[in-house]
């Protein structure tokens, strides 16, 4: 990434919203601007990749990966939800192919056939359930599930996304985007209780 100068721009850049920011550094792909972005949110997207690797410098390389992917795909970002959860959406699919190259894990095209089609026999799981398990024993029970279950998870608690945003980044149906997370607190409970 080459520093188009306009240094300037920096400076009255710092006050500008998410969404003007992005459409500054399009236009000028200033990367001075860039770190603007990078500055706001480096370390939540840091903390998400930590939340699927172990490893604090893997969680690391990852950010740096992702900082960069996303600087060169800016322009995909089309303003159908806040650029926060956009990036939000983009992390949690970066970590995930990662962890399929790392595991060698071929796609489910089984899952995405069931998110489809509605199941009327998984009882739905209360929130409640999930905020009444005991933190340190949740943290375990979230490493092992699956990633994908984990990361609707941490997209509906940790980030607090609305369904409709959910759906949006995965681009399902808000009727799947709720099966998928009833799937995701039905298999973690079942984990948790067996620890």
């Amino acid at each position: 990434m080459a520093d188009n100068g306009n240094s300037g721009k920096h400076d009255s850049a710092i006050s500008l919203s998410d969404e003007e920011l992005v459409k500054l550094i399009i236009e000028s792909r200033n990367t001075k601007i860039y770190g603007i972005l990078y500055d706001r949110y480096s370390q939540k997207v840091y903390s998400r990749c930590l939340k699927f690797v172990s490893q604090v410098e893997e969680a690391q390389d990852l950010t740096h990966d992702l900082f960069i992917k996303v600087f060169y795909n800016l322009s995909k970002f089309q303003n159908k939800s806040s650029f926060s959860t956009w990036l939000y959406a983009v992390t949690y699919n970066h970590c995930l192919d990662y962890l399929n190259k790392k595991n060698k894990l071929p796609l489910e095209n089984e899952e995405r056939l069931l998110d489809s089609t509605p199941d009327s026999s998984i009882e739905e799981i209360e929130d409640s359930e999930i905020f009444a398990l005991k933190a340190e024993k949740l943290k375990i029970a979230m490493e092992r599930v699956d990633s994908k279950d984990r990361m609707i998870l941490l997209m509906k608690y940790l980030d607090d996304s609305s369904i409709k945003d959910i759906a949006t980044v995965l681009q399902l149906s808000e009727s799947a985007v709720k099966m998928r997370i009833n799937r995701a607190k039905r298999r973690i409970l079942d984990v948790y209780n067996d620890l």
